[in-house]
């Protein structure tokens, strides 16, 4: 899509490419105290370092706090995307914190357009948007769109006014390319800890499935000793003591089973 503005009143969408946006390059709406914003900015750089598992969180939370917004968030396409389930917001604040893990289609979506046009972008979404979606929520008056993209991944940042026509700026504009930033940073960073964390709990997985399978050797040893005895008729009228004492190597072998299968696929092949 190279067309500078997208409107439509049946989706409820307008999207305008500010690159060729000469009204919204002319605000000049708020004085920015560089001292603020810099400390902003450090605890963002310090989550990374110290909690990496909140930055996206703190990253939507600068923005409200930063951009004067009354909302603020990420989006990413879902891997399992269809066009029903397509985007997924992993990060939400302000009046739209209650939307955090909402989906949403593949068309109509501000998302798509701004991912398509690779560029940042002034966003509107009035009443009618809501309603094809079914929900209840403030539309937006004024919106700043972003792009993000990094390791086959990509999605938008966005900060959101719920009333005022006029909310943002370009002073907005270049603090939230930096977020965009740190949004694709902070995803990359937490997709890496996933990788990680996966590959420690599959080897954990294996040595567990190690252990799990000698322990099984044990009471199936001793079971099959028993039964094989016992059709070679070598304990005749004991035959139910026997009976009991393979019951209960059974079921501690049944348990041990039951443990080895709620294991990982991978893990489980381990030790075949």
């Amino acid at each position: 899509m190279n067309r500078a503005s997208y409107t439509s009143a049946d989706t409820g969408i307008e999207v305008i490419d500010l690159q060729s946006d000469a009204e919204f390059l002319n605000r000049t709406l708020h004085v920015r105290d560089s001292a603020v914003q810099l400390e902003g900015l450090q605890r963002l750089a310090r989550a990374f370092v110290e909690r990496p598992e909140t930055v996206l969180q703190e990253l939507v939370d600068a923005a409200v706090s930063l951009c004067g917004a009354d909302s603020a968030g990420i989006s990413v396409e879902r891997p399992d995307r269809t066009e029903d389930d397509y985007y997924h917001w992993i990060a939400t604040a302000g009046e739209y914190a209650g939307f955090l893990n909402a989906v949403l289609p593949h068309q109509p979506s501000a998302c798509g357009i701004c991912i398509e046009r690779g560029r940042p972008q002034l966003f509107r979404v009035s009443q009618r948007f809501f309603d094809l979606m079914g929900v209840q929520a403030p539309t937006v008056t004024d919106g700043i769109l972003l792009p993000w993209q990094v390791d086959g991944l990509q999605g938008t940042v966005w900060v959101m006014a719920h009333g005022r026509e006029i909310a943002f700026d370009g002073e907005d504009l270049k603090l939230m390319e930096v977020l965009a930033e740190f949004a694709a940073m902070g995803i990359r960073q937490q997709r890496q800890q996933k990788l990680l964390l996966d590959k420690a709990s599959a080897a954990a997985a294996a040595a567990m499935a190690d252990e799990l399978a000698h322990k099984i050797n044990n009471p199936l040893q001793s079971l099959t000793n028993i039964l094989y005895l016992a059709s070679e008729g070598h304990h005749g009228d004991g035959a139910r003591a026997v009976g009991r004492q393979a019951l209960g190597d059974l079921q501690r072998l049944s348990a041990l089973v039951k443990q080895l299968l709620e294991l990982p696929v991978g893990a489980k092949r381990s030790w075949r």
